[in-house]
C-alpha cells in the first residue's frame, strides 16, 4: 500500500487537470495548494469513504 494516493483535479481558475498526492491516514481534511499551472490558490477538501477511496473537492480560494 502506498503512503499517499494519487487523485487527479481540475483547477477552478485555469481549468488545467492536475494530478495531487492524498494522504489517506487523515479521513477528512482541508487545505490550500497553489495550482500548478497558473499558481493561483485552491482549497481542496479530501474525504475517504468506508472503502479508503478518495474524493477530492478543488474550490477556488476566494469563494
Amino acid at each position: 500500500m502506498s503512503a499517499l494516493d494519487s487523485v487527479s483535479v481540475q483547477c477552478p481558475y485555469c481549468w488545467e487537470m492536475l494530478e495531487l498526492s492524498v494522504d489517506p491516514s487523515v479521513p477528512e481534511q482541508t487545505y490550500v495548494e497553489d495550482c500548478h499551472v497558473c499558481c493561483q490558490p485552491i482549497l481542496l477538501t479530501v474525504t475517504y469513504d468506508d472503502d479508503r477511496v478518495p474524493s477530492v473537492e478543488a474550490r477556488a480560494e476566494n469563494e
